[in-house]
């Protein structure tokens, strides 16, 4: 609610401190299951034991790349931060190397080629570089609410992505 909301910054972090869900949540959560739905209704059976290995793999690493590039944006902390460590970078990089691995066999295993291999480790990438644009320039980094919604969104883009080419 607050990151869609047009008001300054210190609004939007006092709206997404409310454990409370508003109009825009709800349209965020049905737009994300929706899509989730459409994606895997229409992947082939091949494509959709590969979504389904490849999207929780896609939305858990988004978080630590999330983490990784943003700082966290509440100075007085937060849930959010507890994620938040020195070695930050170092599991950003594990996450990174093991979703690299995980997608070089897997895709070939369910017989795909090298454009859905590219497009299941471009396709996230992309989201969490432009979802962590939004959030420096919206709220100044990252809060437990962004790094939940960057991980529906990769694994949402990641089911889409894929099952256009997989279906």
């Amino acid at each position: 609610d607050g990151l869609l909301s047009s008001r300054p910054k210190a609004d939007k972090l006092t709206i997404m401190r409310d454990s409370r869900i508003g109009a825009m949540g709800v349209v965020a959560l049905v737009f994300v299951l929706l899509g989730k739905y459409a994606a895997l209704s229409s992947a082939s059976a091949a494509g959709m034991g590969l979504l389904l290995l490849l999207m929780p793999l896609a939305g858990r690493c988004a978080i630590v790349l999330s983490m990784a590039l943003l700082p966290y944006a509440r100075p007085e902390g937060g849930l959010g931060a507890l994620f938040y460590s020195p070695d930050t970078r170092k599991a950003a990089m594990v996450a990174t190397t093991a979703w690299l691995i995980a997608v070089m066999i897997l895709v070939p295993l369910a017989g795909f080629g090298v454009t859905t291999m590219l497009a299941a480790l471009l396709v996230p990438a992309v989201t969490v570089l432009l979802f962590s644009a939004w959030c420096r320039n919206s709220l100044g980094g990252a809060t437990g609410d962004t790094l939940g919604a960057v991980c529906e969104l990769s694994e949402l883009m990641t089911a889409v992505g894929l099952s256009v080419l997989t279906s």
